[in-house]
């Protein structure tokens, strides 16, 4: 399968989970609006989603994916499949005990992610009883991570953007059915979304296995000690071990960010860590759909490459990548910023969500918009490191952006509030990205090809285009006061977003800009 179709196919499920996603917002924002209790929930959610962002997506993907695409490249299947059974029996033990450490550990691990809760104290227990029961959900993730790896590398993309969508089925599920139950039982209905987190999490892992049970790949777990002491001293395991100490580093860095901001989200007004939450929703849209599909796409063919020493195939991969975010993520961050507050009010405006809401929603989108374009570019850079087995330069970059990002949270807070906690992590993004990019320049592992002063000016003629004719859409309308007719408001939306992209691409085609190459 080519990369574009490859890009396309994991780009097209992606927005489905996307999608389905958004649904479960808007029931999760209409039900129970921005409040201590949705606080709670999202603080509680945060912390296994922070492990599973270090131990699985993070720091275990950067090591486990380069390997396994070397040692199947080199040493055939056979051996591949053994280094897959060793990995995967290490990483059960290790989980076992993590999760039962986070359960006994959960009314720290709260305090430490947000004490400003305290300040309701129902709704810190609520965030612990929550956190224990939401765990366990990280090491079901781990091994979606582990299966999506092997997958991911024998080129079955389908099945690991996919499973996404049974998380927020669950989600979705819990919301609309499970807190009605929930408050009929007498117990805070928003219990019934930890039920749903872990419900979404076993279907996710169940259908990994079953990808992997087709081509004959499900891990063989070793439950013996003497076995567990084997799979650890592994040469391959040993290799993943060495590079997830920096990766561990780095992504520990990059996410510390996120914890210090919860933090102090938590200390502003209730509803902070909400609004911060729902723009991140929203955010995570485009990073998704454009970012970890051109990221999962290239690691295993970075590696490949860097394996069979192909430095022209490299640098041309990665000069693809970027292409594509530029063309695709600059008119998103346009987006973002001009267009905030009518993409806010259509998703979330019903319900207990109110219209100060909205507005507290829509300056914290913006700040994402600044850095969007920076944080779907790392998701194509940093794979350029990680495909050499070099984890320690994102690391080293990593920390100074963390430094640069905690200042700009000490200056912008007292101004913006939680506005100023997007901001300050999208400017870092900038700064990391365009440190990511002149390391590999510097290097000379990247090349970039002929073409890009005209391409970048072509990018920036129909940006221009765009900005002016969704501020016109912006003002024209009154996105708040349309709430009692949905219908027309979300069919507006549609209407007025179809119109940009066609105007866009227009401009692009007008311009010169050959799209069909482009994305060959």
């Amino acid at each position: 399968m080519s990369l574009l179709k490859s890009a396309s196919l994991v780009s097209a499920l992606t927005l489905l989970s996307r999608i389905t996603g958004l649904v479960r917002e808007l029931l999760i924002a209409s039900t129970f609006g921005a409040s201590a209790m949705t606080d709670a929930f999202n603080v509680a959610f945060r912390i296994p989603n922070l492990f599973r962002r270090l131990f699985a997506e993070g720091a275990f993907s950067q090591a486990f994916v380069p390997v396994l695409a070397a040692t199947r490249a080199q040493q055939g299947d056979a051996a591949t499949h053994d280094l897959i059974d060793r990995v995967a029996t290490v990483l059960v033990w290790t989980l076992l005990l993590t999760s039962v450490l986070g359960v006994c550990g959960a009314t720290g691990l709260v305090w430490l992610m947000a004490s400003g809760l305290q300040q309701d104290p129902q709704g810190f227990d609520v965030a612990v009883v929550l956190t224990r029961w939401m765990f366990p959900y990280i090491a079901c993730m781990s091994l979606v991570a582990l299966c999506a790896g092997v997958l991911n590398t024998w080129q079955r993309f389908a099945i690991p953007a996919v499973t996404p969508v049974l998380l927020n089925v669950g989600l979705i599920l819990a919301a609309w059915l499970g807190a009605p139950q929930f408050a009929a039982w007498g117990l805070p209905p928003v219990y019934a979304l930890a039920a749903g987190v872990i419900t979404g999490g076993v279907l996710q892992l169940a259908l990994q296995w079953m990808g992997l049970r087709h081509l004959g790949l499900q891990p063989r777990l070793s439950w013996r000690f003497s076995l567990l002491r084997q799979s650890w001293q592994h040469p391959g395991t040993r290799q993943i071990l060495r590079l997830m100490g920096p990766s561990l580093l780095g992504v520990g860095v990059a996410h510390i960010s996120m914890v210090i901001n919860t933090q102090i989200a938590s200390h502003l007004r209730p509803g902070s860590v909400s609004w911060v939450t729902y723009a991140d929703r929203l955010m995570e849209f485009p990073t998704a759909m454009l970012g970890v599909a051109l990221g999962v796409v290239l690691m295993p063919q970075l590696a490949r490459a860097r394996a069979q020493d192909d430095a022209a195939q490299y640098s041309a991969l990665l000069d693809w990548g970027l292409r594509l975010v530029v063309v695709l993520a600059v008119p998103s961050a346009l987006t973002m910023l001009v267009f905030a507050r009518p993409l806010v009010a259509v998703l979330y405006h019903y319900g207990a969500m109110t219209t100060f809401d909205v507005h507290q929603i829509v300056v914290a989108l913006m700040g994402w918009g600044v850095g969007l374009t920076g944080i779907i570019a790392i998701k194509v850079l940093a794979p350029g490191y990680y495909a050499c087995q070099d984890t320690r330069t994102p690391v080293r970059i990593a920390i100074a952006v963390l430094v640069i990002t905690q200042l700009l949270n000490v200056a912008l807070v007292p101004y913006l509030a939680h506005a100023a906690l997007t901001l300050s992590i999208g400017i870092g993004a900038l700064v990391n990205a365009a440190w990511l990019l002149w390391g590999l320049q510097r290097k000379g592992s990247y090349r970039p090809l002929p073409g890009w002063g005209r391409f970048a000016l072509q990018v920036a003629s129909a940006c221009i285009v765009l900005a002016v004719f969704l501020t016109w859409a912006n003002l024209h309308f009154d996105w708040t006061a349309t709430r009692t007719v949905p219908v027309v408001r979300i069919g507006l939306l549609a209407a007025l977003l179809g119109v940009s992209a066609v105007m866009y691409g227009a401009v692009l085609w007008a311009t010169g800009l050959k799209l069909r190459q482009l994305m060959r």
